[in-house]
């Protein structure tokens, strides 16, 4: 069987691996330029209890500090974004065709005479898609912990020339590098992000895979024939399922990434004791501080970036 799992993979690998990574990168963009502003509000309200509210935070943003504040650490995104999402969708892929390979070197049915050739594949149980969306987000981690780490820092800096702790993002990656290491500087927070991608995206690929096989199921039609408008809404549905299913997570992600370094300045000693503190002083609502944009925001960029990917697969594949 495992013979069979490397054949086609490897028969089907480096070509489509590469659409993969090209699509997720396309989407990647798309999901950044739609969600940036929303993100901001969603980081200073997890961040801070300076604010009442969603509508609040982004009114006292955009009065203290211009519309250009809600693209504040836009570039570190937008490069390392593109980075995630092409990871994402190529490990999802390609665990899903592994799951694939395997599910029909199960089946008699599938392999010629005296041969471990496989012929056809199996599609995956609903398991399968939330393990291959798993491994995606465990994939993703290596990238999406200093990323969303520079951006926090940036997104929370304080305003003006004169206050500001980092220059830029160089400069933010060389402080955060020697604070004071890049193990606890700038990949602070990676073992509950490591929890959030797993759970989250188990959760984003299932949902969305799940919705699209049923339309297809239901209408009798091929996927590559469901409008782009349904795609972009089981996307956007796939969006709120990857919140609700991990926030909790990315809540202690966002109080460890904005803490200070060393001494009174640190106020959380691990992702434990941030767990503890939060549910000590805030209670269960703490780890839901800030969820209100964050989902108003993952309907419109989850919705984007499978609307985006889909087409840049079929267009690329015709």
């Amino acid at each position: 069987m495992a013979d069979a799992v490397e054949e086609v993979i490897s028969n089907q690998g480096l070509t489509s691996t590469l659409k993969d990574l090209f699509a997720g990168a396309v989407g990647g963009v798309a999901q950044v330029l739609i969600g940036q502003p929303f993100d901001i509000v969603k980081v200073r309200l997890q961040t801070t209890t300076n604010y009442t509210g969603a509508l609040d935070c982004a009114s006292q943003i955009l009065k203290n500090e211009g519309a250009a504040a809600f693209y504040k650490g836009t570039l570190t995104p937008l490069i390392g974004i593109g980075a995630c999402v092409s990871v994402q969708f190529g490990a999802f892929n390609y665990a899903r065709r592994a799951f694939e390979a395997q599910n029909a070197a199960k089946q008699p049915h599938s392999l010629g005479s005296g041969t471990s050739s496989i012929t056809a594949t199996q599609p995956l149980s609903y398991g399968q898609y939330y393990a291959a969306g798993a491994f995606a987000g465990l994939a993703n981690t290596v990238l999406s912990t200093p990323i969303e780490h520079i951006r926090i820092r940036m997104q929370t800096q304080p305003h003006g020339a004169a206050n500001r702790l980092y220059t830029g993002p160089l400069d933010c990656i060389a402080k955060l590098s020697r604070s004071p290491n890049i193990a606890r500087g700038l990949y602070r927070g990676t073992a509950v992000t490591l929890l959030r991608e797993a759970q989250a995206y188990g959760f984003w690929f299932l949902t969305f895979e799940y919705l699209m096989q049923q339309d297809a199921q239901r209408n009798k039609v091929l996927r590559k024939e469901i409008p782009t408008w349904k795609i972009a809404a089981y996307g956007g549905i796939a969006g709120e399922m990857l919140w609700i299913t991990s926030y909790p997570f990315d809540v202690v992600k966002s109080k460890m990434q904005t803490d200070g370094f060393g001494g009174e300045a640190q106020r959380y000693k691990s992702m434990r004791d941030a767990f503890a503190q939060t549910w000590r002083q805030e209670g269960m609502l703490g780890f839901w501080r800030g969820v209100g944009p964050t989902l108003l925001r993952a309907m419109p960029v989850s919705a984007g970036t499978f609307a985006v990917v889909e087409l840049t697969m079929r267009f690329i594949s015709q």
